[in-house]
């Protein structure tokens, strides 16, 4: 199913018949935040080709990476294999590699819910969350918002919903956030900078938790370009 044949028996090589042709790994990433329906890939995609976006999913699924799946509610689905989830690491490590060289958005540049939500997964800092107490962070960045839980070093993303709560939770903020959210992932900006330049808007709970979010939520390294 491979369009490229670079004729190199190497591992790299493979992969990158798999998954090498433009837009499939943005559609991997998005699948990796959860199942979708072709109309939410579209969505989240708004740039590619309806042929192109039907090509991808055609040789995702000859490859064994996406099944397509019946869901009551919503219909058919496409879902990642447990083959296809290992990319997990290797969209991870690509979005900290990357990071660093984000400078500042290009004109029509689109923030998306899926794009947001494995930005978050980037940064977030396992450890540093296990040392502290489970925190939800409601993020509000142009039309999307995310839900995102911290508790025991374990991270969970909800678009545009409720993060699941467990007794006893109490900390939480919710704030609305520009490109600059970049700046204070990055540690250019402070969480107190943040907010004085309005950056970062707090529209509800405890302000002090945008210090937790910074330590939480970080990438090391100025952004560079």
């Amino acid at each position: 199913m491979a369009a490229r044949n670079y004729g190199q028996y190497c591992g790299v090589v493979r992969a990158l018949e798999l998954v090498g042709e433009r837009w499939t790994l943005l559609i991997v990433r998005d699948l990796l935040v959860g199942p979708r329906r072709y109309s939410d890939l579209k969505n989240g995609l708004s740039r590619i080709p309806t042929n192109i976006l039907s090509d991808r999913l055609k040789e995702l699924q000859g490859a064994g990476l996406v099944r397509r799946v019946p869901v009551p509610s919503c219909g058919l689905v496409y879902e990642l294999t447990s083959y296809g989830r290992e990319l997990e690491d290797v969209i991870l490590a690509l979005g900290r590699w990357g990071f660093k060289a984000m400078g500042e958005p290009r004109e029509g540049d689109e923030v998306t819910a899926g794009s947001l939500s494995m930005a978050l997964r980037t940064a977030f800092d396992a450890e540093a969350a296990a040392r502290v107490p489970p925190t939800v962070f409601t993020l509000h960045l142009g039309d999307v918002t995310l839900v995102a839980r911290s508790a025991e070093g374990r991270l969970d993303v909800v678009v545009g919903g409720e993060a699941p709560s467990s007794p006893g939770e109490v900390d939480a903020v919710e704030f609305a956030a520009g490109p600059r959210l970049r700046e204070l992932i990055a540690g250019t900006l402070s969480p107190q900078e943040a907010e004085r330049s309005g950056a970062v808007h707090v529209l509800d709970g405890d302000a002090r938790l945008l210090e937790r979010f910074a330590s939480l939520f970080h990438l090391d390294g100025a952004v560079v370009a």
